[in-house]
């Protein structure tokens, strides 16, 4: 995947992630399909600072704000409001893509 709009398209037609993923763009597949629990199963094996911020956003959308602002706490990032979810997810997924 090299853009946003490509994940979404797999979202939108795939009933898997796509192979070699990888699981940091795998959990937020799994988020956009609203399928949060696979999600939550892959973002708990990523110990990184950017696997606290999806596992922050997952929790966000759980709506357990007290969990989520410790993951965010440990990602290093700024709280977000649950209205902001959507802006969030766009901006794991861009900062994952401007990586590669």
């Amino acid at each position: 995947m090299n853009t946003v709009e490509e994940l979404l398209v797999s979202v939108a037609n795939d009933a898997e992630p796509p192979e070699g993923l990888g699981l940091e763009l795998s959990a937020l597949w799994w988020t956009k399909k609203d399928r949060w629990d696979e999600a939550h199963d892959v973002a708990q094996d990523i110990d990184t600072p950017l696997g606290s911020w999806i596992h922050a956003l997952l929790h966000t959308i759980e709506g357990d704000l007290g969990n989520a602002a410790y993951w965010y706490n440990r990602a290093g990032r700024q709280e977000i409001d649950p209205e902001q979810i959507e802006v969030e997810w766009d901006s794991i997924v861009e900062f994952i893509l401007q990586g590669k």
